[in-house]
């Protein structure tokens, strides 16, 4: 066998190989976004439902959560970041929720609707 065709073969195993391993580098990059993004929204929701628990404010809730997710998205919309409740009694349980649609780079995939919550307990 000459030097010539197992420089064919190896290229045609690098063709075949290729299209796998980009695969999988993308979709480990997507995942990661995803992860990312998903982690972000939680932690924007608690954010926002400690400053409802605390202050009792809805609209200051709702805009520490959008500042908080500013990571992921500075256009998440007020609309978008929901209230169990516009008035939290002491003892009373609040609930708070971030709702963003995750677009992908590849485009191969997607969009992914993800939704961050956090949960607490009124009166701080």
């Amino acid at each position: 066998m000459s030097h010539d065709s197992e420089r064919g073969a190896v290229a045609v195993e690098f063709a075949i190989l290729l299209p796998l391993l980009l695969m999988l580098v993308l979709g480990t990059i997507e995942f990661g976004r995803a992860y990312n993004a998903q982690i972000t929204l939680t932690n924007a929701a608690r954010d926002g439902v400690r400053v409802m628990a605390i202050a009792n404010d809805p609209t200051s809730a709702k805009t520490a959560a959008i500042s908080a997710a500013a990571s992921v998205s500075t256009t998440i919309p007020t609309s978008d970041v929901t209230l169990s409740t516009e008035t939290c009694s002491t003892g009373a349980q609040v609930t708070l929720t971030v709702k963003y649609t995750l677009s992908t780079v590849t485009g191969i995939a997607g969009p992914f609707p993800m939704t961050g919550k956090g949960v607490m307990l009124c009166g701080g």
